[in-house]
């Protein structure tokens, strides 16, 4: 389904690629056009109910890819290690757990997957610490630390919230 929602949470792959060029400006411009379109594109489709199983999928799949993407950059650029980049996707390394939890309880096809706290603070971290890095900043180990604390909160409230989840049928 496109709508306006959806094309805006698809502009993040491009402005992914634009990292391939090594231009601080323009990542910049990038990086801050990306955290727009992240919270723009929930934002509308709430506003005009323009929500749909296709954006509920897309959204955090443009999300992962552009994450991912950034991380392989600045990891082949030496500006960020594979410890680093480990504590960055905690939050996904929770979620994929969860998600191995649901299938072996034979619970996944009623479980109807949203966004959680965590995943937001997560997600905001992890652009400020692309800025940083493509500013030159150096990050403080405790912000890396950070994301390894928010993976293990991320877990505790996906477990948690099953029980407030409503089962639909499928």
């Amino acid at each position: 389904m496109f709508t306006v929602p959806n094309l805006i949470s698809t502009l993040r792959l491009p402005l992914a690629l634009v990292f391939l060029k090594h231009d601080v400006m323009v990542r910049t411009v990038a990086l801050v056009l990306a955290m727009i379109t992240d919270g723009l594109d929930g934002f509308l489709a709430r506003r005009y109910k323009q929500s749909s199983a296709f954006g509920t999928v897309l959204d955090p799949i443009m999300d992962r890819f552009f994450v991912f993407f950034l991380i392989g950059i600045f990891m082949s650029e030496g500006s960020l290690g594979i410890w680093e980049a480990c504590t960055m996707i905690c939050r996904d390394f929770s979620v994929l757990l969860f998600g191995l939890y649901l299938v072996f309880t034979g619970k996944l096809s009623s479980y109807r997957f949203r966004a959680i706290w965590c995943g937001k603070v997560t997600t905001f971290f992890q652009f400020l610490v692309f800025l940083g890095i493509t500013l030159g900043i150096v990050i403080p180990p405790i912000i890396y630390l950070l994301f390894i604390v928010l993976g293990g909160l991320a877990l505790v409230e996906l477990y948690l919230s099953k029980e407030s989840n409503p089962v639909h049928s499928s």
